[in-house]
């Protein structure tokens, strides 16, 4: 692989959406992995671990993730329920850019009400929630990837 087939693999990569990607072949190790809006990188060839030493100071400075900020206190959420994705994907609260959220703060919902749409390969699945309840927190930023069992919504039983 040459350094044009890189960024034209880290190209692709920072409009999939992705965040993280590991590619090994017999002569290339490749780890891609985006912190923020900013793909990060480093190549790494399997038969020369040294050039990863050779690396500049300040380039590897930039791969180094920043300190993370002291956590917010966090409120009691114990009563509350969790509707969680089934997948891995891109999470979308709405049907498309213009139209309306599936569900907002304070809207109630009950077993079978589609709450979200989560994009995996191409695909659009409906997420329908499988408690009743009132929405009280969107945990997710739309358009964003979310993780299998990731938390999506907390929702305050009734």
């Amino acid at each position: 692989m040459d350094t044009k087939d890189i960024q034209n693999l880290i190209d692709f990569i920072a409009q999939s959406g992705l965040d993280e990607v590991s590619i090994e072949t017999n002569e290339l190790k490749l780890n891609v992995k985006r912190y923020g809006q900013t793909p990060v990188s480093a190549a790494q060839p399997v038969a020369q671990p040294a050039v990863q030493a050779a690396l500049p100071a300040a380039q590897a400075a930039v791969s180094a993730p920043a300190a993370a900020p002291a956590p917010a206190p966090k409120a009691d959420t114990s009563n509350y329920l969790t509707i969680k994705s089934p997948m891995i994907g891109t999470f979308y609260r709405s049907a498309g850019p213009d139209a309306d959220s599936f569900v907002e703060i304070g809207d109630e919902v009950k077993p079978g009400k589609t709450v979200c749409i989560i994009e995996a390969m191409k695909l659009f699945n409906e997420i329908e929630s499988e408690v009743a309840g009132r929405i009280v927190k969107v945990l997710v930023e739309n358009a964003t990837p979310v993780e299998y069992d990731q938390p999506l919504f907390l929702v305050e039983p009734v």
